[in-house]
């Protein structure tokens, strides 16, 4: 088991002298956003747009940032005491951080390679890296470099009975996956227009665009020799012998998809030996369905507004979930986590830990390979500053905060 000493970090603004690594990146990315348009330079629209976009006209993505931006909290006077400990515990397990990298798919096509930096990144900070079902490696190999921290993201395979999807449960499990995360919030496929604007196909067609926009992207394509045409690992085994990765490609779309019903649900909760999330609840009434039949945690999220355009900001459904379920389940939150003051956020209001995604490949699309340090360090460095600006001296003193949250939902 990890020690539970408190994260040391420095204060932001110091330490940013110098010539190493990370104080260069310090002056040339001091924010998320920084890297995100430093992200957008380096990378081809067509790899750029499966992260960055979402559903629609981004109405979803920019309702989430919004959303976090308008909850406010009422700082308290403490004292320094010291380092504050930022520590957190889930499903039995001690992270340094009430922080996490979030499930993601084609992370190959923004960065090749990504998930492999983010996996041992997660490792090295101590913090749940989810492997997915659509992931660039296998989730053996996510496993193997990031032992401590792994989770396993499953999409819904229903064919043949969920043969694949249990296949892959029985996988998880030899592999030594901690926590399983049943993902529930993409019952169909979403339109995304820059998807669709720049073509994308798997494996990538050269075509005039797709060149011309790989010629200003150096970077991006020394990626690609190097890792390959993006694929699913995962899926391999199900594509018969010797699969093409145009023939994965295919059978990831044709299998994967639709939202776990909760009898489906319940199956692979009577099945799997460890903790279970159910990843997608936007509604405190799903939330107390699925901790009925068993499951260990909700995760909030609007699938970072890539799926219904509609949908309400997903922070703004937190307290009512928490409400609902907080005393009988881990609640976490993803969807529009852009700093550590945001995962503080979203914890004051009562989940238990906060995962991003853009936020970290944003770092290695910026910084490349050590991009997911940085972004890990950066982001438990704020969670740290912003607890001592409230005087919280540890992750349990957020949730006693003032707050004022004017876009909460009352169901």
């Amino acid at each position: 088991m990890h020690d539970r000493t408190a994260v040391k970090t420095a204060p932001t603004g110091w330490g940013v002298s110098g010539n190493s690594s990370e104080a260069r990146l310090r002056r040339r990315f001091p924010t998320v956003e920084d890297l995100r348009k430093a992200a957008e330079r380096r990378i081809p629209a067509l790899g750029y747009e499966t992260v960055a976009g979402g559903n629609g006209q981004n109405l979803a993505v920019q309702r989430n940032a919004l959303a976090l931006d308008a909850i406010e909290l009422v700082p308290r006077i403490g004292g320094d005491k010291g380092p504050v400990a930022t520590d957190v515990t889930l499903f039995g397990r001690h992270y340094a951080a009430p922080l996490g990298i979030a499930p993601m798919g084609l992370q190959s096509v923004f960065w090749p390679g990504a998930e492999r930096h983010l996996a041992r990144a997660a490792q090295r900070a101590r913090i749940p890296y989810t492997a997915g079902t659509v992931s660039g490696i296998s989730l053996e190999e996510a496993a193997q470099l990031a032992p401590d921290v792994v989770w396993f993201q499953l999409y819904r395979l229903a064919r043949d009975d969920h043969k694949v999807g249990f296949d892959l449960l029985r996988r998880a499990q030899a592999a030594g996956v901690h926590v399983l995360v049943m993902t529930v919030d993409t019952p169909g496929r979403a339109k995304r227009p820059g998807e669709l604007r720049n073509g994308l196909t798997l494996p990538f067609r050269p075509t005039l665009r797709t060149i011309m926009q790989a010629a200003v992207s150096p970077g991006w394509v020394s990626a690609l020799v190097q890792n390959g045409q993006p694929s699913f690992p995962c899926l391999a085994p199900y594509c018969g012998s010797n699969p093409r990765k145009a023939d994965i490609a295919w059978f990831a779309q044709r299998e994967v998809g639709g939202a776990f019903t909760f009898e489906e649900l319940k199956r692979y909760r009577d099945a799997w030996k460890g903790p279970m999330v159910i990843k997608g609840v936007m509604h405190p009434a799903d939330a107390e369905k699925a901790v009925a039949i068993g499951l260990d945690g909700v995760q909030v999220s609007n699938h970072g507004g890539r799926q219904l355009e509609a949908a309400p900001a997903a922070i703004d459904v937190v307290p009512a979930i928490v409400r609902a379920v907080g005393t009988k389940a881990t609640v976490l939150f993803d969807s529009g986590v852009r700093s550590g003051l945001d995962a503080v956020r979203a914890v004051a209001l009562g989940a238990q830990a906060a995962l991003a995604g853009r936020a970290f490949l944003y770092g290695v699309g910026a910084a490349g390979a050590d991009g997911g340090d940085y972004v890990t360090g950066m982001l438990v460095e704020e969670i740290s500053v912003a607890m001592r600006q409230l005087g919280a001296p540890d992750v349990a003193a957020l949730r006693a905060l003032a707050i004022r949250h004017p876009g909460a939902w009352q169901f």
